[in-house]
C-alpha cells in the first residue's frame, strides 16, 4: 500500500468535505443545507442478491404467470394511473383558466364601445387591472406557501432526473400549489404559459402514485420520466413529442423498457384527454379547438412553400437564435438582480409580482389606446368554420361593431386565440406596424416576467411573440416577392425559431409542433429552423433552463457531454479526486461506525480490507443497521485486524454473533455452518425513502464494543475507476450509470481517493486544470 494512501487513511475521520453532494440527510430532512443526490446503481450486496433470488424462487409461478410478470403488470397499471390523473389535472387547469379569462374579457369588452368616453375607458382599465392584480396576488401566495412551485418547473425536473434530489420538488403539496398557482398566473394576464408547469405536475403525479411501490431511486426516476412525458402530452396533445421531450431534455439515462413505459403513459393520458373533451357529446368526435392545437394547417395551395424558401426559413431560424440569445442574456441579468435584491424576502417577491402585474395590465391596455386605428372585419367569403370562429375573436376595443383593433386583438385576448389568429387569418388582417409594436412590447414583458414568484411557463410567450415576428417577416418579404408562401407558414416558422432560440430544443420541439399542426409537409422547414436557431443561439449562451439551473445553490448538474476544454486537457481521475478517504472495514466496531457517521456527511463509504477496495456501502444502510442493532459480541477479535482472504465466506480472523443459524441459505464458513444476517434486505428497502439518520440512532456504552459485520450488506461489485482513467471516461461512467460516487484505485486495487458529483462540475474541473498548469509551470 502506498505511503500516500496510508497518510490519507490516518486522516479518515479528521476531515469532512462540507460541500459534498451526497449529504447525510435523508429525503425528509429538508432543513439541512446540502442537496442530496440519488443513486441509480443496483446495490449488488449479498443480502440484495439473496432477497431477489428468494423472491423469484417463491413466486416462480407457472409457464404463463410468474412474479416478474406480476410486477410488470403492477408497474404498467400505475403508469396508466399517472396518465389518467395527469390528463385530469391538465383538463381541469385548461377549463378553469379558460372560464376565468373569458369572464374577464367579457366584462372588459362590455364596458367599452365606439362611443366610450374617458371615464368609461378608465373604469374598464381599473376593472381590468384590479381583476388581474387579484389573481397575480393569489398566484404569488401559492409560491409563498411552497417556493418550489415558482417558475415553469422544467429546470427542477431536469435536475431531479439528473440525479439530484431537490427538497420538495416532487411532493404532493408542490403539485397543489403549482396547479392552482398557474391557473391564477395565466388568469392574471401575465405573459406566461401553463405548458411548462404541466411537465412539473406530471412529474409530481408520477412520484406520488408510485410512492408505495417504488423501493429505490431508479424506479422513481423511471416513473418521473413517464410523468414528464405525460405532462407534455397533455399540454400540447403531443404524445410522441412528450416521449422525445423526456428523452432529449429530461432523462440522463434511457432504456428500451423506459420507452415502452413512457409510450404507454402518454397514450393513456391522451386517451383520457379525448374522453374528457367528448364527455358532453357522448364520446363523439374530438373537437381539437378544445385541446391545445394550432388548428388545421391543410389549406389549398396557400400554405405550400417553394424549395427556395427553405433559405428564408434558415434566415428566420438564425434571427430566432439571436432573439433567443438576447432574451436569455437579459433574463439572466434580471435573475441575478432578483437573487440579490428580491428573492431573499418573501414579501419582496410578492411585491414584485404586484408591480409586474400592474405594468403588464397598463401596457396591455395602453397600447391599443395608442394604436387607435380601426380596421374593417375581414370578409367571411371562403372562410371555414375555424376561421369564422377566429374572425369572431378579433377585438373591437373602442372601435365599431364591424371593426377591430389590431393590437387589442393580439394583446387583449387569450394567448391561444392570438396564436391561432396569427397562424390562420389572412395576411392583411395584421399590418406590419401592429405586429412590430406587439412583438417588441410582448417579448419585453415576457423577459421581465419569467422568474418572478409565480408558476409560469415559457412555451406560449415564446410561440406568440415568435408567431408575430414570423408573420412580420412574411409580410415584409412578400412585399418584394409576391409569390412567397402564405403568411401562416412564416408565423409557424417564426414561432419555432424564437422558442428554439430560447429553449434550444430540436427533435422534441419539431415533433411537438408537427403534432400540433397535423401537417407533415412542414417537417423539413421546422428541422432547418430549429437546428439553425439552436446553433446560432448556442454561440452566445446556454438555453434558458440551464441558465436557471446554474442559479440553484448547491446543485452540481452534469451536462450530457463534458466541456471541450476539459475533454482535450490531459486531466485524469487522479487529478480531480479527493484523496481524503473516509472508509470502513468489512467488520468494524460499532463505535467507529457511529463516530464516522456523526462526524461526516458523506453518503457512501468505501469498504477497505487491508488497504484494498473490498466494496462500498451507503450511509442509509449503515444508519439502518445501527438502528436495528444488527451487531453482536466478537468471539475472536485481533485488534483492528482483517483477514488475509477478502472473501467473507472464508473470513476467520473475526467471527461475530450477528448471524443466526438456519437450515439453508445465507453465508457458509469452512466448517459447513450456514448463517443468515439478523437484518435482511427487506428492512433496509422498506425504509425507503425515509431512512433513519444518525440522529435517530442511540447506542449504549456496552454496544460500542460490539462488532458490526458489514460483509453481507456491502456492494462487492462496486463501480470504480483507475486513477489513470481520463476525465472524459470518468465523466461518462459517472453520468451514464447514475453513480453517486466513484472510488478511485491504483493498479493494485488500493483505494487512493473518491470522486463525487461536485468534482466533475465545470468550475471544479477548471480549477483543477489551473492548478495543474501552475504546478507544471513551477517545475
Amino acid at each position: 500500500m502506498s505511503s500516500h494512501a496510508k497518510n490519507s487513511f490516518r486522516r479518515r475521520t479528521s476531515s469532512v468535505r462540507e460541500d459534498c453532494l451526497g449529504s447525510s440527510h435523508s429525503h425528509h430532512h429538508h432543513h439541512e443545507k446540502n442537496v442530496d443526490s440519488m443513486t441509480f446503481v443496483d446495490d449488488e450486496s449479498d443480502v440484495w442478491r439473496a432477497h431477489y433470488a428468494l423472491d423469484h424462487y417463491q413466486h416462480r409461478g407457472n409457464l404463463f404467470w410468474n412474479a416478474g410478470k406480476h410486477k410488470t403488470l403492477i408497474q404498467y397499471l400505475l403508469i396508466g394511473a399517472v396518465g389518467v390523473v395527469q390528463a385530469i389535472v391538465a383538463y381541469g387547469t385548461n377549463l378553469t383558466s379558460a372560464h376565468i379569462i373569458e369572464y374577464k374579457y367579457t366584462q372588459v369588452y362590455g364596458r367599452l364601445a365606439e362611443s366610450s368616453g374617458f371615464v368609461d375607458v378608465f373604469l374598464a382599465y381599473l376593472f381590468f387591472t384590479f381583476y388581474q392584480l387579484a389573481f397575480a396576488m393569489a398566484a404569488s401566495l401559492f409560491v409563498w406557501i411552497e417556493p418550489v412551485s415558482a417558475g415553469s418547473g422544467i429546470p427542477e425536473v431536469k435536475i431531479f432526473l439528473n440525479g439530484i434530489d431537490l427538497p420538495r420538488v416532487v411532493d404532493p403539496k408542490t403539485l397543489v400549489c403549482k396547479v392552482l398557482g398557474v391557473i391564477c398566473s395565466v388568469s392574471a394576464g401575465l405573459p406566461v404559459g401553463k405548458e411548462g408547469p404541466m411537465v412539473h405536475s406530471g412529474a409530481v403525479v408520477a412520484n406520488t402514485i408510485s410512492k408505495h411501490e417504488t423501493r429505490d431511486d431508479k424506479q422513481v426516476r423511471d416513473f418521473v420520466t413517464c410523468g414528464a412525458a405525460a405532462g407534455v402530452c397533455t399540454a400540447f396533445s403531443s404524445p410522441i413529442g412528450g416521449i422525445l421531450f423526456a428523452l432529449e431534455e429530461g432523462a440522463s439515462y434511457w432504456a428500451p423498457s423506459l420507452t415502452w413505459k413512457a409510450f404507454s403513459c402518454s397514450m393513456v393520458a391522451l386517451a383520457t384527454l379525448y374522453c374528457l373533451n367528448t364527455v358532453g357529446s357522448a364520446f363523439g368526435k374530438v373537437g381539437f379547438n378544445r385541446l391545445f392545437s394550432f388548428g388545421n394547417f391543410v389549406f389549398e395551395e396557400e400554405s405550400s412553400f417553394a424549395v427556395f424558401e427553405l433559405a428564408l426559413f434558415v434566415a428566420i431560424g438564425a434571427m430566432g437564435g439571436i432573439i433567443g440569445a438576447v432574451f436569455n442574456d437579459t433574463n439572466e441579468r434580471i435573475t441575478k438582480w432578483r437573487l440579490k435584491n428580491v428573492n431573499h424576502s418573501k414579501k419582496r417577491r410578492v411585491l414584485e409580482v404586484l408591480v409586474v402585474s400592474v405594468l403588464v395590465s397598463t401596457v396591455s391596455f395602453l397600447l391599443p389606446l395608442l394604436w387607435r386605428e380601426c380596421k374593417a372585419l375581414p370578409s367571411t367569403e371562403g372562410m371555414d368554420t375555424s376561421q369564422l370562429e377566429l374572425r369572431g375573436s378579433l377585438v373591437a376595443f373602442t372601435c365599431a361593431d364591424d371593426e377591430y383593433n389590431e393590437v387589442a386583438s393580439l394583446i387583449l385576448t387569450d394567448p391561444g386565440d392570438a396564436i391561432r389568429q396569427l397562424f390562420h387569418l389572412h395576411k392583411h388582417v395584421f399590418g406590419s406596424g401592429a405586429l412590430m409594436l406587439f412583438f417588441l412590447s410582448y417579448i419585453s414583458l415576457a423577459v421581465v416576467t419569467y422568474g418572478i414568484g409565480v408558476p409560469s411557463g415559457l412555451f406560449v410567450p415564446s410561440l406568440l411573440s415568435g408567431a408575430a415576428f414570423g408573420r412580420l417577416f412574411g409580410n415584409m418579404a412578400s412585399a418584394y416577392f409576391p409569390q412567397l408562401a402564405f403568411s401562416n407558414t412564416y408565423s409557424l416558422i417564426g414561432a419555432a425559431a424564437v422558442l428554439g432560440g430560447m429553449a434550444r430544443m430540436t427533435i422534441s420541439l419539431t415533433v411537438i409542433l408537427l403534432e400540433c399542426i397535423g401537417n407533415g409537409q412542414y417537417v423539413l422547414p421546422l428541422m432547418l429552423t430549429l437546428m439553425t436557431a439552436k446553433t446560432v443561439g448556442s454561440f452566445w449562451n446556454s438555453d434558458l433552463y440551464h441558465i436557471h439551473i446554474h442559479f440553484k445553490k448547491g446543485v452540481n448538474f452534469l451536462q450530457a457531454e463534458l466541456e471541450s476544454v476539459s475533454r482535450h486537457h490531459k486531466l485524469n481521475a487522479g487529478h480531480i479526486m479527493s484523496d481524503d478517504v473516509i472508509f470502513v472495514r468489512p467488520v468494524e466496531k460499532v463505535s467507529v461506525v457511529y463516530d464516522i457517521l456523526k462526524s461526516s456527511n458523506h453518503s457512501n463509504f468505501p469498504v477497505v480490507d487491508d488497504g484494498l477496495l473490498y466494496g462500498t456501502i451507503g450511509r442509509n444502510a449503515l444508519c439502518t443497521l445501527l438502528k436495528q442493532r444488527a451487531y453482536g459480541k466478537p468471539i475472536v477479535v485481533d485488534e483492528y485486524s482483517v483477514t488475509e482472504h477478502r472473501d467473507h465466506r472464508n473470513h476467520d480472523s473475526v467471527r461475530v454473533h450477528n448471524y443466526v443459524t438456519v437450515e439453508g441459505g445465507g453465508g457458509e464458513d469452512d466448517e459447513g455452518e450456514k448463517f443468515l444476517p439478523l437484518t435482511q434486505w427487506e428492512v433496509i428497502e422498506q425504509s425507503y425513502p425515509k431512512y433513519p439518520s444518525i440522529g435517530d440512532v442511540r447506542i449504549s456504552y456496552a454496544d460500542k464494543d460490539c462488532m458490526l459485520d458489514l460483509r453481507p450488506f456491502t456492494n462487492c461489485a462496486p463501480i470504480s475507476v483507475r486513477e489513470s482513467a481520463s476525465v472524459t471516461r470518468t465523466y461518462e461512467i459517472f453520468r451514464s450509470l447514475g453513480c453517486r460516487f466513484l472510488p478511485v484505485t491504483n493498479l493494485h486495487n488500493q483505494i487512493v481517493g473518491t470522486i463525487t458529483r461536485k468534482d466533475l462540475t465545470p468550475d471544479a474541473l477548471a480549477e483543477k486544470m489551473i492548478g495543474k498548469g501552475a504546478r507544471k509551470a513551477a517545475h
